[in-house]
């Protein structure tokens, strides 16, 4: 095995990815967004011959000059002919060959949560940070099995509006869209308070893709023409995060965002969407959006931390 950076192509990269279930911050575009951001991202892709074994995307930063942070968030994405032994190897070969400045901390927080990761592949390593809490739904469910998981109340919202006051949903990959959704997010940052990724992430993103189409849509949902909440989803191979969303008074009212998103679940799996992430949950600061995500049935995956 031969791990080398920066050199894999990116239809080679995409391919693995989205074979093996990567995550968002793993992805091609995810890495291209951060450089457009001034953001340093080093790609490692372990290689036995022509056949690539693992992919490890780096976001670093610099400090003091000379202090080098690279962290792989969400990752490596492995092979699963890679056993634990294997992984460990290369998560000190990883570590070493890393071409950032020689005083360097590199930092790994994996895809899994803690009881599945195999202690022998993190042998060496130490745990520094508890992992953060996201909920998953299964897309490769039928739709009968998706509706049964929503929680009573959450489903109610979703069938009775559309009973009661018709809301015509909409997905497209429409910039303009989302230039729109992206004004109501820094409106809602700055009203309450609160902070994310760069807005100016989102079209650096979908320009890391080939076309747009396979980077994002805005579900957009009117009522008697007018536009009263949105959705932005992400895609990154085989998997789609939701990344913001946005409602008015309106919108609240009718639960537009029960009903978009439970919409948006049967958009993805009909385009092959197998897994979507719908982002942190924080019952104690953010309680209104966590119990809206665990409403959904999803799984809560509470990450295993991260490693140094």
């Amino acid at each position: 095995m031969k791990v080398i950076w920066n050199a894999l192509p990116r239809k080679a990269w995409q391919e693995f990815h989205a074979q093996h279930g990567g995550s968002l911050q793993q992805s091609w575009a995810y890495g291209e967004a951060m450089k457009t951001l001034g953001v340093q991202a080093h790609r490692a892709a372990v290689m036995d011959g022509k056949k690539v074994l693992a992919l490890a995307q780096f976001i670093g930063r610099r400090y003091l000059h000379y202090i080098s942070l690279a962290s792989c968030t969400r990752g490596p994405v492995w092979s699963p002919a890679l056993d634990a032994a294997a992984k460990n190897h290369l998560y000190k070969a990883l570590k070493k060959s890393i071409p950032t400045r020689m005083f360097r901390v590199t930092l790994f927080s994996p895809d899994l949560p803690l009881d599945q990761v195999e202690h022998a592949s993190v042998k060496g390593l130490h745990r520094v940070m508890t992992g953060y809490s996201t909920v998953v739904l299964d897309l490769t469910q039928d739709e009968a099995k998706l509706r049964e998981g929503l929680d009573r109340k959450w489903r109610n919202r979703v069938f009775r509006p559309l009973r009661s006051a018709p809301l015509q949903v909409q997905f497209k990959p429409d910039m303009r869209e989302c230039r729109h959704l992206l004004e109501k997010e820094m409106e809602q940052r700055a009203s309450r308070n609160f902070h994310g990724l760069p807005t100016d992430f989102v079209p650096a993103f979908i320009d890391g893709h080939e076309r747009p189409d396979q980077g994002f849509f805005v579900a957009t949902t009117r009522h008697e023409g007018r536009i009263i909440a949105s959705m932005l989803f992400l895609l990154h191979g085989g998997g789609a995060t939701y990344h913001i969303g946005w409602s008015d008074e309106e919108g609240r009212k009718l639960s537009a965002h029960n009903v978009m998103l439970w919409q948006a679940m049967l958009h993805l799996k009909r385009q092959g969407i197998r897994r979507l992430d719908l982002g942190g949950i924080n019952t104690h600061d953010l309680p209104g959006i966590s119990r809206f995500k665990l409403a959904t049935g999803g799984q809560v995956l509470t990450l295993a931390g991260t490693y140094f």
